[in-house]
């Protein structure tokens, strides 16, 4: 319809204002840090403590002592404030991988095991470096290490060459690669970090005996001599299993003792059982089981009923549970999603189906014979071969964290998921926090942190200043190193009970101010001060670090550092809000910053559904029609003394429409909060008359 006449005539122009006002989609904090399992570098949501417990974990040994994690420690606190949803980026040091669990059939193989062996490279080889495999007959194969440019293979003579490598784990990498493609056929050689995997592609004994030894000239040293394969009647594989949460916390492999107990099994891993085989239908039910669950206490974590190994079938048991998993992409920043079929389990995905069935029904719905045998059996059994240590030495925990050692780590283990966090499309969040690190001695990691929510525009860094005993000019020093009305810190320390343990512990600011912010949202909205006797008491926290005189929150404030005081009869309290913003304007208080964090969140996701709309007058009022009522409920709600939207032919001229632009304008003068308070006692004389 044209919105202009240009001859005489009725135009009837229709706008629609009854359009029900959405509320914004609900976010809530996320946390960085280590974790007891759990996906590594995967951001995951959890919505209750007990969501997070049974993904992550939440005590751990180490040197004999138990500990948790400040992760742990802070969505304990976040959940029992009142907080609704939490993003979990676990990080970690080194490769971990997921525990695998091979689930048999009946069919009968020639052979039941395959010569296997590794060693590991100590340091990168340098050009010249022999490698020589020599197989039970004496058969010779030779791989060199080159500097470019590298020789050509001599195939007929079996001699080989690979580019060497700046690290150990470089060189195993190429080693690997080159032999794999030498041996194929006859070995599956693979790497992981310095260690070299080699095992025979038969089944059986035939290559038991083959020997690696590595040197030059005429000294070689033999690495190790492959083992363990055998001849046999055996059973045959009908289809694998990975859990989703990685490190060796997840291997539960060993032999059932009494009642049907793993000596391997823990609450942080699982155990598979299969039920109700029937070759008939062809069909089996799969269970989940906690590691630690005994034969007549079994914990079922989950059931999965009438599973299938045809892929043809609605119940095929890929298409049920899920064969798709996740991994974290450091070269282009971002998580990728591999498989076929969505993961519907909490705990594993299916690897692969070894033995599929496909059309297992003949014509007549008669079980095919050929399938007689395809099926999983009814057993039990456990999970093993994952990767990584959540200990890369004795660790330091609470307030021994240090700079070179926080929690078993150093910050640059968080560099990846401080990137991807960055990723405002995929991962929403209102507050973000890195317990552990410091300005101080990860001036590095909480740069880029704020940075990235400084990009996002939609969320506040949590962050801390120093390292527990700091002194007060210490932390304003470091606190002043950082300008961004998108982050705030906090002080002292404080000292709360660890959950897991029961245990007296003290914990940087940050791992419990996000529990603040989500009590505060929870009795009132996110534009009011989450500081104060009324919304900012820490109910959790025994004692500060130290109590905090007048003088001390002065100096504290003027720093940007919001004090946490200590008042008698009231307890520990959040005493400040402001961010680390050193202009003076409105947006150097927290509350003032968050309320511009949820109006932003909610006015961009009414504007989301605009792109590629009409630039009309109705497209423009379908807007205003929602962003006006919503904004005056924040004013109702105490957020605003006024507000202003403009979205019209003044700002969206003839040019700017042909730029397939739509411009709105939002004027907003928030409401502040009253930190000063004055109050004027005046004596007067019997007699006197009051001013009124």
């Amino acid at each position: 319809m044209a919105e202009t006449l240009i001859s005489p005539g009725v135009l009837a122009r229709e706008n629609d204002s009854s359009f029900v006002s959405q509320q914004p989609v609900t976010v809530g904090a996320a946390i960085i840090g280590p974790t007891v399992k759990g996906p590594v570098e995967i951001p995951t949501v959890v919505t209750t403590y007990s969501d997070y417990v049974n993904r992550f974990g939440t005590t751990f040994l180490s040197g004999g002592q138990e500990y948790s994690y400040l992760t742990s420690i802070a969505a304990y606190n976040y959940f029992q404030q009142g907080g609704q949803s939490l993003l979990v980026a676990r990080v970690a040091s080194g490769s971990f991988t997921s525990a695998t669990a091979s689930i048999v059939n009946s069919e009968t193989v020639t052979g039941t095991e395959y010569a296997t062996g590794s060693f590991t490279l100590n340091a990168a080889f340098v050009a010249g470096i022999e490698v020589r495999l020599t197989t039970p007959d004496s058969t010779l194969y030779r791989f060199i290490a080159s500097d470019a440019p590298i020789p050509a293979d001599d195939e007929d003579g079996k001699l080989y060459f690979y580019a060497t490598g700046s690290t150990a784990t470089a060189t195993a990498t190429n080693l690997a690669a080159e032999m794999d493609a030498a041996l194929d056929g006859l070995f599956n050689v693979t790497s992981a970090t310095a260690d070299l995997i080699i095992s025979s592609s038969a089944i059986g004994t035939t290559y038991n005996g083959t020997t690696v030894a590595t040197g030059s000239a005429s000294t070689f040293t033999t690495q190790v001599t492959l083992g363990g394969g055998s001849n046999g009647s055996g059973t045959s594989l009908a289809f694998t299993l990975k859990t989703i949460s990685e490190g060796i916390v997840m291997n539960s492999v060993s032999t059932e003792g009494t009642n049907g107990i793993l000596p391997s099994g823990s609450a942080d891993n699982v155990r598979w059982q299969i039920t109700n085989s029937n070759t008939s239908s062809g069909t089996f039910d799969l269970l989940v089981r906690q590691g630690n669950d005994t034969a007549t206490e079994p914990i079922v974590l989950e059931t999965w009923t009438n599973l299938s190994l045809d892929p043809t079938q609605p119940n095929y048991i890929s298409r049920v549970i899920g064969d798709s998993y996740q991994q974290y992409n450091s070269t282009d920043n971002y998580v990728e999603v591999l498989g076929n079929f969505p993961t519907n389990s909490r705990y594993v995905y299916v690897n692969s189906v070894d033995t599929p069935t496909p059309y297992y029904f003949d014509n007549n719905g008669t079980a095919k014979s050929i399938y007689a045998n395809s099926l999983p059996s009814n057993a039990s059994g456990s999970f093993g071969s994952a990767l990584g240590s959540i200990l890369t030495g004795t660790g330091k925990y609470y307030n021994n964290i240090t700079s070179t050692d926080t929690q078993g780590l150093v910050g640059a283990n968080y560099n990846n998921m401080i990137a991807l966090m960055a990723n405002q499309d995929d991962y929403r969040f209102n507050a973000i926090s890195i317990p552990g690190l410091t300005i101080a001695d990860n001036a590095s990691q909480v740069t880029t942190l704020v940075n990235a929510v400084q990009g996002r525009g939609d969320a506040i860094a949590v962050i801390d200043t120093r390292e527990f005993g700091a002194s007060i000019s210490e932390a304003t020093t470091s606190a002043l190193t950082i300008n961004s009305s998108y982050a705030a810190t906090y002080w002292p320390w404080l000292q709360t009970i660890d959950p897991g343990t029961g245990q007296l512990i003290w914990v940087p600011a940050s791992t419990l101010i996000p529990a603040v912010y989500a009590f505060n949202d929870s009795v009132s909205e996110p534009w009011f001060a989450p500081a104060g006797i009324n919304r900012g008491g820490l109910d959790t926290v025994v004692r500060a670090e130290r109590k905090l005189s007048q003088t001390n929150r002065n100096n504290l404030y003027t720093g940007n550092v919001n004090p946490i005081a200590t008042f008698p009869g009231t307890g520990v309290v959040v005493y400040g809000q402001k961010t680390l913003q050193k202009r003076a304007s409105a947006l150097d208080r927290v509350n003032v910053r968050r309320l511009l964090i949820a109006l932003k969140s909610y006015i961009s996701q009414v504007a989301n559904n605009l792109v590629f709309e009409q630039n009309t007058i109705a497209t423009r009022n379908q807007f205003l029609s929602q962003v006006n009522p919503y904004l005056e409920s924040v004013q109702q709600r105490q957020g605003l003394y006024a507000f202003r939207v403009i979205m019209d032919d003044s700002n969206n001229t003839p040019d700017v429409i042909d730029r397939n632009q739509l411009i709105g304008q939002i004027y907003l003068q928030p409401t502040k909060t009253a930190e000063f308070i004055y109050l004027d006692f005046n004596i007067l004389p019997t007699g006197a008359t009051f001013p009124a």
